[in-house]
């Protein structure tokens, strides 16, 4: 929708200061509009409590200071090294600023500048300040402004348009931007702010722009933080109503023809994560709302069990349900494992993937169409063309990431023909992410956690080692193997990088085969490789044709080897916290007990590595990793499109993240069109575009 034109949309040509010049400087940095100056904040602040005055300074102090130049020039040396030197003074004294090799700062200062400036007081004929960063608070005879003895903003600037030009400009305009803001009115509702403590857009824009604390600067940050996260979570939440309350789904009754004898039958007892999320799956398949929800499970938690359960609630009813996995190998390990759980149940499990002969594919084409398959697992090949389910009730899609949206959406639509109801979906990953990751980027689905091993599964004994250690470690592969067990030996290269000197997966494929193992059977596993050949690989290594597995991260998902009890990172520092706690999950699946050695070549990351050897907690793991590497390296396809946070960090505005996630769904609720709240809507609109309405497809 669109609204009256609004001053703050007008060119940043005709703000104060500006004119055509200087818009296309502005220009570079992303600043087209008035609106766009308002919101281009700090990117970080100078506490003036933290400025001494210059007569307090000795040398070996790390100091930021504020004066006037009164001073300058530039300094030969003997050894022909330019050096340029400022004196700055404030009320209290005069101290020289030293910058070695950077005599072009003669063209930036002038005297009388007023400059803050942080660096290392040395004594050099005197004291001498060596500055590290410095900003020109303001130009000669020009005020610094009220910020002055209180918090110093430090803009994003670039060439021909310095930090003092930027500082200058924007205090020029504020007022009249703020006045502009505040006359269009807050689009959050009073009441939703509020509820959080958080400030009216102008007021947090003021906070942000002349704080007179790095308290109100926060809370500055926070209100935007909070937009950002409120508009992401309005998206997600229209999505979830129109996926899940405005599409008829099928509301499937508790029969426990089937669901019963198989929970007595089980040779094992379920976790207490196991039954509550059943409880969830239940109360979501009992209901005509259509279910569309992420199960989100650590490795060997249980996911597949849960999955059957909710699946059997859909045959007992008459529905037929489908498995959608990744790779052929891990389809047919899904029907092995869903055919043994069952036992002598009455439920015929079918498989269809891309490899089924002529005749095997028109008898199990032939079976879906009939509803004599009852349970139908597959590759992609479950949504190409000519697949007719007779009546789908229930759509799985395990390990969910590795299939586009439209893949997952297909199969989800595959049901629900003439006027039916669309089948419930049921998203699942194996792999941790942190509840505020995952409320970012699944936001439109209800999450489901499994965050408990069931009793009497081994740990996996993970040692970090250096490189020293390699030979040692190679060796216990050789005595592992030759005790009965398979291994894998994982590289972060395909092929070796002399820049990095980092070891590679066909590299030393050929010296293992050649010169450590000859005897053993070792195989080549990686990314580059046709996809038949690596289903041949992983196949013969399944079948323990395979002593030890040579790979790449490749190998992180879909390989279930029971007998394989070793697991080698080479380069183990290259590797997210993550990736390593999916690839450790490669080992552990039988009943011998298992290692994971990593090592080490570079001692930068000893902690992050011993972190992650104390502990088998993914969830923990993946706080962990988004701690260190932040949330731009997480975000996965599903983040496609989504722009990037300026003000939010999930690390620490989980609270922030949740409120913003609640108040939307509240909201949604109440007027899913956002009829009632048409700058709501504009704002939706502004921030996503296209996208906005596209998302909603899937």
């Amino acid at each position: 929708m669109s609204l009256p034109y609004r001053p703050l949309d007008r060119p940043v040509q005709f703000l104060k200061g500006v004119g055509p010049r200087r818009s296309a400087l502005l220009g570079k940095l992303g600043l087209v509009t008035a609106r766009d100056v308002l919101y281009h904040v700090p990117r970080r602040y100078e506490d003036a409590s933290t400025i001494r005055p210059i007569r307090t300074l000795e040398a070996g102090m790390d100091a930021t200071v504020v004066g006037r130049i009164v001073s300058q020039g530039v300094l030969p040396t003997r050894k022909g090294l330019r050096i340029f030197q400022v004196v700055l003074r404030d009320r209290s004294g005069l101290i020289e600023c030293a910058w070695p090799g950077q005599p072009f700062l003669d063209r930036v200062f002038r005297p009388g500048d007023l400059v803050l400036a942080t660096g290392t007081v040395r004594f050099f004929h005197g004291r001498q300040l060596q500055p590290r960063e410095y900003v020109i608070l303001a130009r000669a005879g020009e005020s610094a402004g009220a910020e002055v003895g209180a918090v110093f903003p430090v803009y994003p600037a670039t060439e021909g348009l310095p930090q003092w030009q930027m500082r200058k400009l924007i205090r020029a305009n504020l007022e009249d931007l703020l006045r502009d803001l505040a006359e269009e009115g807050d689009p959050i509702p009073a009441e939703v702010l509020d509820r959080h403590g958080l400030p009216p857009i102008e007021v947090a824009l003021r906070f942000l722009h002349r704080p007179e604390s790095l308290v109100e600067a926060e809370q500055g940050r926070r209100r935007l933080a909070f937009d950002e996260l409120f508009y992401l979570q309005l998206l997600h939440a229209r999505t979830h109503h129109e996926q899940s309350v405005e599409r008829r789904g099928i509301a499937f009754e508790r029969r426990d023809t089937l669901m019963r004898p198989f929970y007595r039958n089980l040779p094992f007892q379920l976790t207490r994560a196991q039954k509550r999320v059943l409880r969830e799956i239940g109360e979501d398949m009992a209901s005509d709302r259509r279910m569309h929800r992420l199960l989100q499970g650590d490795v060997g938690a249980g996911k597949t069990v849960v999955a059957l359960m909710a699946m059997l609630r859909a045959v007992e009813n008459g529905y037929q349900a489908a498995l959608m996995a990744p790779t052929e190998i891990l389809a047919e390990q899904h029907v092995r494992t869903l055919r043994s759980l069952l036992g002598e149940l009455p439920v015929r499990v079918q498989l269809l993937t891309g490899r089924m002969g002529a005749a095997a594919r028109r008898q199990a084409l032939r079976a879906i169409a009939s509803g004599e398959a009852q349970i139908v697992v597959g590759t992609h090949a479950l949504i190409q063309e000519g697949v007719r389910f007779h009546r789908l009730g229930l759509a799985v899609v395990d390990e969910q990431h590795r299939f586009g949206v439209r893949q997952r959406l297909t199969l989800a639509e595959m049901g629900g023909g003439d006027g039916d109801p669309e089948p419930d979906v049921l998203l699942m990953s194996a792999t941790p992410i942190p509840r505020s990751l995952a409320l970012t980027l699944y936001g439109d689905l209800d999450l489901s956690v499994l965050d408990e091993r069931p009793p009497g599964r081994r740990p996996v004994r993970t040692a970090l080692r250096p490189p020293s250690a390699r030979t040692a470690v190679l060796e216990f592969v050789r005595e592992q193997v030759r005790a009965g067990r398979q291994a894998y030996l994982v590289f972060p290269l395909v092929e070796e990088s002399e820049a990095m000197q980092l070891k590679a997966a066909t590299d030393e494929f050929e010296h293992l085969s050649r010169e450590v193992f000859p005897e053993l059977r070792l195989g080549l596993l990686h990314g580059q490789m046709p996809g038949e050949e690596k289903d041949r690989v992983m196949r013969e290594f399944a079948a323990g044709k395979i002593d030890v597995l040579v790979a790449t991260s490749v190998v992180e998902v879909g390989i279930d080897v029971p007998n394989a009890t070793v697991m080698v990172i080479e380069h183990a520092e290259r590797f997210g916290l993550s990736q390593l706690h999916q690839l450790r999950g490669r080992v552990g699946r039988g009943g011998e007990q298992s290692y994971c050695v990593l090592l080490q070549a570079h001692p930068g990351a000893i902690e992050r590595l011993r972190l992650f050897a104390s502990t088998e907690d993914g969830f923990r793991i993946a706080e962990e990793d988004l701690r260190l590497r932040g949330q731009g390296d997480l975000f996965g396809e599903r983040q496609s499109g989504i722009p990037a946070f300026r003000f939010a960090d999930l690390s620490r505005d989980a609270s922030l993240l949740i409120a913003a996630r609640s108040e939307a769904r509240r909201l949604v609720e109440d007027d899913p069109s956002l009829t009632d709240h048409p700058r709501l809507a504009h704002e939706l609109e502004q921030r996503y575009g296209e996208q906005a309405r596209l998302y909603q497809t899937g």
